[in-house]
């Protein structure tokens, strides 16, 4: 991959990220994040890891935005604006960019050891056999762990949509 084509990628990303975090609308703020999944996943393919590049597009950018697109229509999330009272919570939210910011000019000025130097990678490194080998031996107990999350998160957007009126029992249009 050019380092220019890396370059206007990588910048895509940032600013696809910037536009999930600075957009008021949750809905505008989720295409943002597909944005920058699909970047990220056009990043991968561009630097030789295919199979990881497919999986990020088709798991994080297909089936796990969709499923935060339905947990927002669900709830039927507005945009709110931040009180006035919330000083401290902009206080921390600086001081952790801060800091951020501190730790990756860190890594630029003096990067580790271990992304200096060059290994030899076996011929079946990033394959969709190798994946699935470790994916189903080492992290077994990982990947469950994950679905069954995210089971529970699709529940639990399910039952805040099914809020009870407060006239009495029943769902939000009023039949008990």
């Amino acid at each position: 991959m050019p380092l220019w084509l890396f370059i206007f990628l990588a910048a895509l990303a940032i600013i696809g990220a910037a536009g999930v975090v600075l957009q008021r609308h949750p809905v505008h703020s989720l295409l943002s994040l597909v944005m920058t999944l699909v970047v990220i996943a056009v990043l991968f393919i561009g630097l030789g890891a295919a199979t990881v590049g497919f999986l990020q597009m088709i798991v994080y950018a297909g089936a796990i935005m969709v499923l935060f697109l339905f947990v927002i229509w669900l709830l039927n999330l507005q945009s709110q604006p931040l009180e006035p009272g919330h000083l401290a919570l902009k206080f921390l939210g600086s001081l952790g960019s801060a800091a951020l910011i501190a730790e990756l000019l860190l890594f630029v000025v003096h990067p580790p050891p271990a992304i200096t130097q060059n290994r030899a990678v076996a011929m079946d490194f990033g394959s969709i056999g190798r994946l699935a080998q470790s994916l189903f031996t080492d992290y077994l107990i990982a990947f469950e762990a994950t679905s069954v999350l995210l089971l529970v998160g699709v529940i639990g957007g399910v039952a805040l949509a099914r809020r009870t009126t407060a006239g009495g029992g029943g769902a939000p249009g009023g039949t008990p």
